[in-house]
């Protein structure tokens, strides 16, 4: 093939590879993005132009992926245009670094095995989700949850899709190449190539069969009602646009009371600081009291005495006042960079982002505890950190809940992606989840990750189902990642360990001729 050609191939690649994710849903593009990835580093002329090659490669898949990120930064953020999407080529830019060393690594290590190829991918991803603080959004396990292939989340989670995704690929090509080499031995390990790949799909296949998770049919559920304000993002913080906010959440309550057990809004609902709306809060308060419904709200919480601002969610009970210092809350504790907080000085007279200023809450806080029922929560973006979640967990945690405000990134596939990756949640922690938005996608997840019901975006309406309680733990809610990280080093031991008994044993070979 022309030297030209693959760079070109690894565009188109990366390109089709965000086909895999939501709303698009084309699962199967996963493994031909990745098997044509694989293909140009392994058979590209050079070093350089594999390198060259996997970095356009990112380059087009993360800023095609992620090109939504431009609408908050350019219509909400103050920035051009122009500027708006020049840092989402400088994010696409960063993050291309990730699959550039997994190509640096094939070539350096001169890497055969399908297996090798899935431990290092595994390690680059390892690093893209944990240097600095973490970006692990469009992970290609994301685009397998309703597929034969979900049934490794429970076990491996996200990141264990994505080594089968990789490992399947490369397999796929090793077994092309050794066809197209016809000689016996290539014939072999061919077959036995595509023996391995068969017992792989057969066992993500029947991995779906096993279930750890158990529901009570005596147990009496809980009817929650999901409430979406629809607020558009340029009048959320409109001072002139305040009350009607207010009105709209508390006109889409009122039916709910006394016939929901809990009423969930969504992110940062109320339009000023917690302590600025104290009388809404308290009537909202009351209401709780007076119809024995829970009312559970998204705030922007400054603690009394304190410049710190949180982004915090809060319970309103039937048995409990309200109190601003005293209310059972949750505190955000992974920020958004950029939105929430500005890792770079200077950039804050930049970019002109409401509250771009907050402080984190603690990494392992007590679930919510709502109509004997415990909730473990997570606001917007930390639903994306697989292990931070799982670290969440407690062991009597009943629901798992996130909020959110997705109307930052408007009518873009940005919060269909966001939606996939809490669905994932729910499967690999074996845990019912309960989704509240602003503008969608509001829903209820089983804990095998399906929907149960969804609301239609950007539509004020409310969503409401009862919901049960369910005991037992998956793999990867005792674990996490652990198995597969260990797992890999195992493997990635032996194969060095291999190498370098063939080299020796070629050593004595040649000294004794």
């Amino acid at each position: 093939m022309p030297k030209y050609l693959y760079p070109l191939l690894a565009v188109f690649s990366g390109i089709i590879g965000v086909f895999a994710y939501a709303p698009f849903n084309y699962s199967g593009l996963a493994f031909i993005s990745i098997f044509l990835l694989l293909a140009v580093i392994k058979y590209a002329p050079s070093t350089k132009s594999a390198l060259i090659s996997s970095f356009l490669w990112g380059m087009s898949y993360f800023s095609f992926g992620l090109n939504w990120i431009n609408i908050s930064l350019d219509q909400f953020g103050g920035l051009s245009t122009a500027a708006a999407y020049s840092l989402v080529l400088v994010l696409a830019a960063y993050l291309s670094l990730f699959p550039l060393l997994f190509s640096w690594l094939i070539r350096k290590l001169a890497v055969q095995q399908a297996i090798i190829f899935a431990i290092l991918w595994t390690f680059t991803e390892f690093l893209r989700g944990w240097l600095f603080t973490g970006f692990p959004w469009l992970q290609f396990g994301y685009t397998q949850i309703d597929t034969l292939f979900a049934g490794i989340a429970p076990f491996f989670g996200v990141q264990g899709i994505t080594f089968v995704i990789v490992w399947l690929s490369a397999l796929g090509l090793n077994i092309i190449h050794s066809l197209s080499n016809k000689n016996d031995r290539r014939l072999l390990l061919a077959t036995s190539q595509t023996f391995l790949a068969i017992i792989l799909v057969v066992i993500s296949y029947y991995s779906n069969k096993i279930t750890f998770i158990k529901q009570d049919p005596q147990q009496k559920p809980l009817t929650i009602t999901l409430v979406q304000g629809n607020i558009e993002q340029q009048n959320k913080w409109n001072p002139d646009y305040i009350y009607q906010s207010l009105d709209i959440y508390q006109n889409l309550i009122m039916p709910h009371l006394g016939k929901s057990d809990i009423i969930i809004l969504p992110e940062s609902v109320l339009p000023l600081l917690e302590n600025q709306l104290t009388p809404y809060i308290e009537m909202l308060s009351r209401l709780s009291q007076q119809s024995n419904s829970a009312i559970l709200l998204g705030t922007i919480y400054q603690a009394t005495g304190s410049e710190h601002l949180y982004n915090s969610l809060i319970a309103l009970t039937p048995q409990q006042p309200y109190d601003i210092n005293h209310t059972s809350r949750y505190l955000k504790h992974h920020l958004v960079p950029f939105g929430e907080y500005i890792p770079i000085p200077f950039i804050e007279n930049i970019i002109n982002i409401p509250f771009s200023s907050m402080s984190a809450g603690g990494l392992q806080q007590p679930p919510l505890q709502i109509k004997q029922a415990n909730f473990t929560n997570a606001i917007c973006y930390e639903i994306i950190f697989d292990i931070e979640v799982q670290k969440s967990l407690q062991q009597n945690t009943d629901f798992l809940l996130t909020v959110s405000n997705d109307a930052w990134f408007g009518t873009s596939i940005g919060p269909w992606q966001h939606f996939q990756m809490a669905r994932m949640r729910a499967l690999e922690l074996g845990k019912p989840l309960i989704r509240s938005t602003n503008t969608g996608v509001t829903a209820f997840i089983d804990p095998f990750g399906k929907v149960i019901k969804q609301a239609p975006q950007f539509t004020a309406t409310t969503l409401t189902t009862e919901m049960y309680k369910v005991s037992g733990k998956t793999p990867f809610a005792a674990f996490g990642n652990t198995p597969l990280y260990l797992l890999s080093i195992i493997l990635f031991t032996l194969h060095l360990l291999g190498g370098l008994l063939r080299k020796i044993l070629l050593k004595k070979m040649l000294s004794h001729q």
